[in-house]
């Protein structure tokens, strides 16, 4: 399957205050924002005589001594002959598409290029419970509440109901979006936990909290047994570290209540998934496994626009990938999906902070919230320190819109 992966992708926003400056009209910056930006696309997964059919289709086409199709150079013909690199302005992209359109054998290409295109973009309006979230403007804060004796940052803290309700409680008001409710850690080498005593700790906290507040809920369960009971209870959400593969019954069980899921990637189980992580592409692999999960959740009857995706830091992953992918970030957008990303006092913070314990990586987390809200990369950040996250987020997002530059902006 040929896969386009924008290495740069500039957005139409980060131009606008130049175009501004030049006294532009508004019809005239609409067209400027389509040809001027640059686009720099890693294509994998190119098959057979795909290359040669792509480099002999881009070749010696012109009008009016401008080239109508991006620039193409071939990966090494010995060890990569499956990627390539294209680069141009937008509306050469586009003519590419529907030249590449023409050709049966390169429909993999138009798609994958058309679907790039699009997710400069930001993905469709979400509604969970009573809530629409809209992207492209601000980032979403989910926050953790954990009902474990157990998970690495907080377990036992909040293990009493009447606990767990109070810190649900005090998120929301510190201004969580959504509040994750789980029962079950999944640090490295830890074992799964039983439905019945997952539903036992959630039951309480889920029906306190849906009392008690109207932020959206959502339950981290890979089990279809518990997800089904929490969403009787009011959660809106799903939020499955396992892609959907642990258990085949979930994503039928999410469609019948309606629900939104957010979809994790992880390598191997958490048991196990520390001890040997290894990758050949980790984006191109976690993408491959997003893909299919989306796609076994439409199969079940979520509508796609109700799927989020995350990359799933720390989730079988070394430092090196987890720091790669948060880079790299981006290149999820050409899935057309929310991404949501969880990255809160997790041990690779740690590792970068010199060695800071969990109690002592707030500083590491918000460092990592605020670089990928920087680049508009993730629509949602969970963390468990809400307040301090909102403070960050405010700061980034309104950097990211800033216009004010003058009179002649």
């Amino acid at each position: 399957m040929i896969r386009a992966r924008p290495v740069r992708l500039d957005r139409p926003a980060d131009l606008e205050p130049a175009l501004l400056r030049l006294g532009l009209s508004p019809s005239a910056r609409e067209e400027l924002r389509e040809k001027v930006p640059a686009l720099h696309v890693l294509l994998t997964g190119l098959e057979g005589e795909q290359g040669r059919l792509i480099a002999d289709l881009l070749a010696g086409h012109t009008h009016l001594g401008r080239e109508d199709y991006p620039a193409w150079v071939a990966g090494e013909p010995l060890t990569r002959p499956d990627t390539g690199l294209l680069s141009g302005r937008r509306e050469q992209f586009e003519c590419l598409v529907a030249r590449a359109r023409e050709r049966p054998e390169l429909a993999g290409l138009a798609d994958a290029v058309a679907r790039l295109l699009e997710s400069a973009r930001p993905p469709a309006p979400l509604t969970l419970g009573g809530r629409t979230f809209t992207f492209g403007a601000r980032t979403h804060v989910m926050g953790v509440v954990n009902v474990t004796p157990d998970s690495f940052s907080d377990g036992g803290r909040y293990l009493r109901a009447e606990d767990a309700v109070a810190h649900g409680l005090r998120l929301a008001e510190a201004g969580a979006d959504v509040l994750d409710v789980g029962a079950e850690t999944t640090r490295p080498g830890s074992a799964p936990v039983p439905a019945e005593q997952q539903l036992a700790r959630l039951m309480p906290v889920i029906e306190g909290l849906r009392a008690r507040t109207d932020v959206p809920l959502s339950v981290d369960t890979t089990l279809a047994a518990v997800a089904r009971e929490a969403l009787r209870a009011g959660v809106v959400l799903v939020n499955d570290v396992s892609g959907f593969r642990f258990d085949p019954e979930l994503p039928r069980v999410t469609a019948e209540a309606g629900a939104a899921c957010c979809l994790m990637h992880i390598q191997g189980v958490p048991e196990t998934m520390q001890l040997a992580p290894h990758y050949e592409d980790v984006v191109d692999e976690v993408l491959d496994f997003l893909e299919e999960g989306v796609a076994r959740a439409v199969a079940a009857g979520i509508p796609r626009e109700r799927v989020l995706v995350d990359p799933g830091i720390g989730f079988g992953k070394t430092l090196g990938h987890n720091l790669f992918l948060l880079r790299r970030l981006g290149e999820l957008r050409v899935l057309g999906l929310p991404v949501l990303v969880g990255t809160s006092r997790k041990s690779f913070l740690g590792k970068l902070a010199g060695g800071r314990p969990v109690e002592q990586r707030l500083a590491a987390t918000l460092g990592s919230v605020a670089a990928v809200a920087a680049a508009g990369d993730a629509d949602f950040i969970r963390v468990h320190d809400v307040l301090e996250a909102r403070d960050a987020l405010a700061v980034v997002d309104a950097l990211r819109g800033a216009l004010d530059g003058g009179s002649l902006y």
